[in-house]
């Protein structure tokens, strides 16, 4: 039987695992905001030529949503870049992702609390995300944290 040979890059703990799927659900919700706004202005029955986007004093609800759709993509499209670095164990994505999520909690909570409409779901996220990104052994692997007398270099 032959043996397998020992990876010489870092070794990932489970939390990275975590992370990345956690990671990807809120991916999930992110694509489903950018649809649910179209979808119920019946964009995808009647097109954007059916709708005006704007008129002479602004933007009319359509364009609301499509302005809406327009932002919920980015974010998907800014988690895939962050996954990627992630998976990669960019010392950047470690960061992005933490000054992400603390945005993302503030953010829910304010819905929470001032607007009555939270996304569960992806406050759940954020908590195991900020959980799992303070370990030890993650920060460590990331470079963001040392023991004493550990150079980071």
């Amino acid at each position: 039987m032959a043996k397998r040979k020992k990876s010489k890059g870092k070794k990932r703990p489970i939390a990275v695992t975590v992370i990345s799927a956690a990671v990807v659900v809120l991916f999930g919700v992110r694509l489903y905001q950018v649809f649910k706004p179209l979808y119920a202005m019946g964009m995808f029955q009647l097109g954007l030529v059916g709708l005006p986007l704007y008129n002479s004093s602004g933007l009319t609800e359509a364009g609301w949503a499509v302005l809406d759709s327009f932002f919920y993509f980015s974010l998907a499209i800014a988690l895939v870049v962050v996954l990627i670095g992630f998976l990669r164990m960019r010392r950047w994505s470690w960061v992005f992702l933490m000054a992400w999520v603390g945005i993302s909690m503030v953010t829910g909570l304010v819905d929470y609390f001032y607007f009555g409409h939270p996304n569960y779901v992806i406050m759940a996220s954020d908590v195991i995300i900020a959980f799992a990104l303070s370990q030890a052994d993650v920060q460590r692997i990331f470079g963001i944290r040392t023991d004493i007398g550990e150079s980071i270099i």
